[in-house]
């Protein structure tokens, strides 16, 4: 069920129609809109008697949301979901491309310093670096774990950039709370009900990555997981299936991203770095995404790529991660949006300018 607060609706209104809705042993989700409130209803076996929700001051309807993802759907927030980072200028999602660049591992101070300098340089607002790397193998480079975690802590002081970080599990999640400004659940954890739960419980916005066989509304369920606990801060981002094709790594479908749009408020990402698995197809893919309406992209950049612990064969050059932000920005200009280059950062002593 979903209930629609009139435009004028203050917010007393609004806090007394959702403390009604939790005296009827529901939970309530308020989803300020542009010109309206939505509150979508969840805990309910079936249908919401909606005769005393519809005389409670300020409402306007009552009426029933057919899908079973109801907090991800336009239906609850027609307006796009723009996640903002408080005190610089970054966004995900709205008008400005999101471009997050990094190493697949964060393997030594060194090495994510080196490649935090250039991807900064070249303008990238996110920093994306594994602390945990859930890897096919027992015996491949599992991650430095907490060390990584300082590291990048460091590199957001240094450089200014928001951190992106997997969290693997509960005890990670933990960890990736504390020093992260994203967290990440990856593909093998879409349908980790339970991790996706704890990180619904968290504050911080979460990076849900579509799982290597999930279908599109697979995809919005394990977000509804994450925003039915109360934190409505997600990011999707689509990072290749698992198909019979052989020439690449996986196969990115770049086509859910107009499908997420047209069923979803939540703002889309690209990984062309998993969605293909070699460096070569890497920049194609990554305009391909910008052209198609994604909200931003996430690569993988490695100074050294040949001596990269894990995924180096798809790992783009800095110099190409520069490339790459020139031609972004020449696509999102046709469709009326902007690539940003690096960020603003504003302290309560005044304000400190780190563009480049």
């Amino acid at each position: 069920m979903l209930v629609v607060m009139k435009a004028q609706a203050t917010q007393e209104e609004i806090q007394k129609v959702c403390e009604h809705i939790e005296q009827l042993g529901f939970r309530a989700h308020p989803m300020p809109g542009a010109t309206r409130t939505a509150i979508g209803i969840t805990g309910n076996q079936g249908m919401v008697e909606s005769g005393t929700l519809e005389e409670l001051s300020g409402v306007a309807e009552v009426i029933a949301v057919s899908k079973p993802y109801k907090l991800v759907s336009r239906d609850v927030k027609e307006d796009d979901t723009v996640i903002g980072f408080p005190g610089t200028n970054a966004t995900i999602g709205g008008r400005d491309l999101a471009m997050i660049a990094g190493p697949c591992s964060i393997e030594s101070r060194e090495q994510a310093f080196a490649v935090a300098e250039q991807v900064a340089a070249a303008g990238a607002q996110f920093f994306r670096g594994g602390a945990y790397k859930p890897r096919t193998s027992p015996y491949a480079f599992q991650g430095l774990g907490e060390q990584a975690l300082k590291i990048m802590a460091e590199i957001r002081e240094r450089f200014g950039l928001r951190i992106v970080t997997e969290a693997i599990d509960n005890e990670a999640l933990e960890l990736v709370d504390r020093y992260a400004d994203v967290i990440q659940i990856g593909a093998r954890n879409m349908q980790n009900y339970s991790l996706l739960r704890a990180a619904g419980k968290k504050r911080k916005p979460v990076l849900l990555k579509r799982g290597m066989s999930a279908t599109l509304e697979e995809f919005l369920m394990a977000a509804e997981y994450v925003m039915s606990e109360g934190n409505y801060q997600v990011i999707l981002c689509e990072r290749g299936v698992r198909t019979f094709a052989d020439h690449t790594r996986n196969t990115l479908d770049l086509s859910i991203v107009p499908a997420v749009q047209r069923l979803s408020h939540l703002p889309i990402l690209v990984d062309p770095s998993h969605g293909t698995g070699k460096r070569n197809k890497v920049l194609p893919l990554a305009r391909a995404a910008v052209a198609v309406g994604a909200d931003g992209i996430l690569v993988e950049v490695h100074h050294q790529p040949d001596k990269a612990l894990s995924d180096g064969a798809q790992s783009i050059y800095p110099e190409q991660f520069a490339q790459l932000m020139d031609e972004a920005s020449q696509i999102a200009a046709i469709l009326r949006r902007n690539v940003p280059r690096g960020i603003e950062i504003k302290e309560k002593a005044g304000a400190i300018s780190a563009v480049r």
